[in-house]
């Protein structure tokens, strides 16, 4: 195909060759062109503060949170003797069931959490004698 185009009062004829389109995407997965909307990055939340300081814990006495999660069993009480791998609780998290079980054999001197408490990551559930 010819066109004349004008630049700056000066006509010039040209041949114009038509390109085969590019082919089209294929069906759900062709976005349109244009600005890309991101999400704004979610606030970062601070953990929440430890019962007790590093110091104050001693780690081999207590068993702590391996995930966040909500507790639904609590088998386990205070003063109960257990075994290594006895469950102490059961905390669901993506509705998942976690059991949480003894680390130590030995006596339970405390239970930090009940049935309906969310619990962090890392948190003192279980102390023992």
């Amino acid at each position: 195909m010819k066109l004349k185009i004008t630049v700056e009062n000066k006509t010039y004829e040209v041949e114009v060759e038509a390109e085969q389109p590019e082919p089209s995407p294929p069906r759900g997965w062709y976005m349109e062109p244009g600005a890309v909307r991101v999400p704004a990055a979610a606030p970062v939340v601070a953990p929440a503060p430890a019962a007790a300081g590093p110091s104050d814990v001693n780690e081999d006495k207590v068993c702590r949170s391996p995930i966040s999660g909500i507790v639904v069993k609590v088998p386990a009480q205070g003063g109960q003797k257990i075994q290594t791998g006895d469950i102490l609780l059961v905390l669901e998290a993506m509705k998942m069931e976690t059991n949480i079980t003894a680390p130590i054999a030995g006596t339970i001197a405390k239970m930090n959490v009940n049935v309906g408490d969310s619990v962090q990551g890392g948190q003192v559930l279980v102390e023992f004698e």
